[in-house]
C-alpha cells in the first residue's frame, strides 16, 4: 500500500502556494500539516475497513490519504474551490481515487449522506453549530474524531461546578458520550493558529434519551443565560414569565383547556421550583439528570419552553 512520505506533504504545500493558493484563515483554514499527529489521529479514528468516512474541511489532502488507506470510502466535504482543485489532482492518479466523493460546498448546508465515522478539523466560527448538526444526523454514526480550538474542547467536556461549565456542554452531553484525546500544538499547522488545539472524540447516544430536545433546550437556555443566577431569580423575570404564560395559553388551546381566572404563572413557577428543591439552585452546579427532573415537573404543570 503507497504511502505519503513527509517529504511529500512539504512539497505538496509548496506546490499549492507556489500556484497562487493562499490558505483563507477566515474559513478557518489551518491545514495540519505534522503526519506524526495525522497518523495519531487516524489510530484513535479506529476505522475499520468497511467504514464510510465523512471528512470536512480536507484542505490539501494530507488527512485524505490516510483515511483513504483505512476505509471503504471517503466523503470530503470542502467549501474552496481552489482546494477541490488541489484535492482532484492529488488523488486523480492515486489508487485510492474511487474511493473519494467530494461534496464541494459549506459543511452547515450540506445534507451529508450516510457515514460511519467523521473525522475533522472544525473551524472555531462553525464549531458549536456543526456539533449538534451531527448529533441530530440520521442515521446515526458510530463516533466523531473533532478536532477544535482548545477552549471549546474543554467546554465540551466540563463538569458541573466548573469553570467552563455552560448550556453547550450539558446539550452535547446529554446527546453524546465527549472524550478528550489528545492536545495539539499551534505549530503543527500551518499558518499556525493563535490558539492551541484538542482532539475530542464524540459517540452519539443510540438510542437519544426520550425527551423533546427544544423544550429541553428552552429550559436550559433559559437557566445558563444568567448562570451564577439562582433559578428562583431567574424564572421571576418578567420577560420570562411572559414566555412561560405565552406557551402556557398556546398548549392549554390545543387541549381545548380552560385557564382560570387567578391562574399566576410566576407562583406556580415558584412553587415547581420549590417542590424539586431547585429555588435557590445555579445553572453552574446542576447536572443532566437535575435538568430531567426540573423539565419534567414544569411540563407534568402543563408549562413549556417552546
Amino acid at each position: 500500500m503507497p504511502k505519503v512520505r513527509p517529504d511529500k506533504r512539504t512539497r505538496m504545500h509548496k506546490e499549492v502556494e507556489k500556484q497562487g493558493i493562499r490558505f483563507n484563515t477566515n474559513l478557518g483554514q489551518h491545514i495540519l500539516k505534522n503526519p506524526l499527529v495525522i497518523q495519531s489521529i487516524v489510530d484513535k479514528s479506529a476505522i475499520r475497513p468497511t467504514d464510510v468516512v465523512l471528512e470536512i474541511g480536507p484542505g490539501t489532502g494530507n488527512m485524505t490519504q490516510k483515511l483513504l488507506e483505512k476505509g471503504k470510502k471517503v466523503l470530503a466535504v470542502e467549501i474552496d474551490t481552489r482546494l477541490v482543485a488541489e484535492l482532484q489532482k492529488r488523488f486523480q492518479t492515486s489508487p485510492y481515487y474511487s474511493k473519494l466523493n467530494i461534496i464541494v460546498g459549506d459543511a452547515l448546508r450540506t445534507d451529508f449522506p450516510f457515514f460511519d465515522i467523521c473525522v475533522a478539523n472544525i473551524p472555531y466560527q462553525i464549531s458549536s453549530s456543526l456539533v449538534f448538526k451531527l448529533l441530530l444526523h440520521r442515521p446515526f454514526f458510530r463516533c466523531a474524531i473533532l478536532m477544535f480550538q482548545r477552549e471549546f474542547a474543554q467546554r465540551l467536556i466540563a463538569k458541573p461546578g466548573e469553570k467552563l461549565y455552560c448550556r453547550l456542554s450539558i446539550n452535547v452531553q446529554l446527546l453524546a458520550r465527549v472524550d478528550h484525546l489528545m492536545k495539539i500544538g499551534k505549530n503543527n499547522f500551518r499558518p499556525p493558529p493563535k490558539v492551541e488545539s484538542s482532539i475530542v472524540r464524540i459517540e452519539p447516544r443510540n438510542p437519544p434519551p426520550p425527551i423533546n430536545f427544544q423544550e429541553w433546550d428552552g429550559l436550559v437556555r433559559l437557566a445558563f443565560l444568567r448562570k451564577n443566577k439562582t433559578l428562583g431569580a431567574i424564572f421571576k423575570q418578567k420577560s420570562v414569565l411572559e414566555m412561560l404564560m405565552k406557551n402556557y395559553q398556546i398548549h392549554a388551546s390545543v387541549k381545548n383547556e380552560v385557564i382560570t381566572d387567578d391562574f399566576n404563572m410566576k407562583a406556580k413557577a415558584e412553587e415547581i421550583l420549590l417542590g424539586c428543591e431547585f429555588l435557590e439552585q445555579r445553572a453552574r452546579h446542576m447536572d443532566i439528570d437535575d435538568f430531567l427532573r426540573l423539565l419534567y415537573a414544569f411540563n407534568s404543570n402543563g408549562i413549556h419552553f417552546t
